[in-house]
């Protein structure tokens, strides 16, 4: 029995509701479940609570849905180029949970393993570790850090099979697997989706982990930022 399912809105709409928890796959605007995000958009719902690790760019990826005032939380480890994020936070209309980048993966691989929480020397003697327990261990200071279960897992793949495994591309891997382990429920979104199954030496997130997958729709994927240098000009060119 195939997991694909053809609109991702239905595939979204049937697992949201206002107030939960969602995790969502990417680094700024590599590897995003775009299609995904749009149709949490598309939804409607309101008061939820963001784990990503960033909320992309103003109009792009998860900055839609901060435009479409649909978030109260956000846990991510760094604000990013989100003048909108920025500024709600700023203005306090937004709850910012900063976690450090490393911490933030271990916690959501901790939540998909079933580990409640784990003890880390990151952020000791700063705001983050504020209010959460210590521990020392041979003479050194650790916080705890809990675990993080989501209720919906969105991420996007370079390729999907029958069964939900998945495969991801290069640096699209980046916080996709992570996520996807970290949901109760995962809908995923894949380039191209087989009719059969991927080579068990090419699964990186394996099915149990998903619930529903959809085909990404084609378009050009966005750059957050473009840093290149001037192509050098060929002796004799527009001589």
């Amino acid at each position: 029995m195939t997991k694909q399912v053809a609109d991702p809105g239905a595939a979204v709409a049937a697992r949201v509701w206002d107030g939960m928890t969602i995790a969502v796959g990417g680094f700024g605007l590599c590897g995003i479940p775009r299609d995904l995000i749009e149709a949490v958009r598309g939804s409607g719902v309101r008061d939820l609570t963001i784990v990503s690790n960033n909320m992309g760019i103003d109009g792009k990826g998860l900055g839609l849905l901060l435009e479409n005032n649909q978030v109260s939380k956000v846990v991510a480890s760094y604000v990013g180029e989100n003048r909108l994020f920025a500024q709600q936070y700023l203005d306090g209309v937004l709850e910012v949970e900063f976690c450090p980048q490393g911490t933030l993966a271990e916690r959501l691989r901790a939540g998909g393993s079933g580990i409640a929480g784990f003890f880390t020397r990151t952020g000791v003697g700063t705001e983050v570790a504020e209010g959460k327990p210590h521990q020392v261990f041979d003479g050194v200071t650790y916080v705890l850090e809990r675990g993080i279960v989501a209720d919906l897992a969105l991420v996007h793949a370079a390729v999907a099979d029958a069964e939900g495994n998945l495969r991801y591309r290069a640096t699209a891997r980046n916080f996709n697997p992570l996520v996807a382990m970290s949901g109760r429920a995962c809908v995923a979104e894949a380039e191209q989706v087989l009719d059969g199954f991927l080579d068990p030496d090419e699964v990186m997130t394996p099915g149990i982990f998903v619930d529903a997958t959809v085909v990404a729709s084609d378009r050009p994927k966005d750059i957050e930022q473009r840093v290149v240098r001037p192509r050098p000009v060929a002796a004799g060119v527009g001589a």
